[in-house]
């Protein structure tokens, strides 16, 4: 699902969520106009290979490019592994995935998920949804080459996450000079739903 912000930023969600994952982003209110003729796109981790691969294909379309967890790719085993993991127990293995979303210093965040979409997400999420995913996340890949033509770009990451390894999109934004890379201390997969990233964010 895509969710979009006062027709000029497009949130683009992570495998496993929807749009609502963004609510905390969205109900701030902090994106700033931009010209009419252009979009800026963020996207979190499966959502992230998806804003690449349009800003690669439509550069001059494209404000800015936020990248949130990201990573060049995903091994397919390890892949093919959770759809096994799925079919035998989906609602085990999706509550130990979102969880590991999330460091042990992002209480904050953590509280806010549990409140606002664990139980939906659990029960609602359907099989069929998740195993399309994963098969996107077989094939997908970022290639900074591609993304030269981009003019803004910036890569937020958490430090402690486990998911999406740091040392990995470090090296993507090494190979884009235009590119803020940006460390969220302590937050793990989720880093939009710490504090000090939105403060980040909102002073960008």
């Amino acid at each position: 699902m895509i969710s979009g912000l006062n027709d000029t930023i497009v949130l683009i969600p992570g495998w496993a969520t929807d749009c609502r994952i963004f609510k905390a982003v969205e109900s701030s209110k902090i994106f700033k106009e931009k010209p009419a003729d252009k979009i800026s796109l963020l996207g979190w981790s499966l959502g992230g290979f998806m804003a690449a691969e349009f800003a690669s294909k439509h550069p001059d379309t494209i404000d800015e490019l936020i990248l949130v967890s990201i990573r060049t790719k995903y091994d397919p085993a390890g892949l093919a592994d959770i759809k096994q993991l799925l079919m035998k127990d989906k609602k085990a293995y999706l509550y130990k995935f979102y969880l590991e979303s999330f460091s042990k210093e992002d209480k904050e965040g953590l509280a806010w998920f549990k409140k606002n979409l664990l139980k939906s997400y659990l029960q609602d999420t359907k099989t069929e949804d998740l195993i399309r995913g994963l098969d996107y996340l077989s094939q997908a890949s970022i290639d900074p080459e591609r993304l030269r033509q981009v003019e803004k770009i910036r890569i937020f990451h958490g430090t402690e996450d486990t998911i999406a390894p740091l040392g990995e999109a470090e090296e993507i934004g090494l190979r884009l000079p235009q590119a803020e890379f940006i460390k969220i201390t302590g937050a793990g997969h989720c880093p939009f739903l710490n504090r000090d990233f939105r403060d980040t964010f909102y002073n960008g």
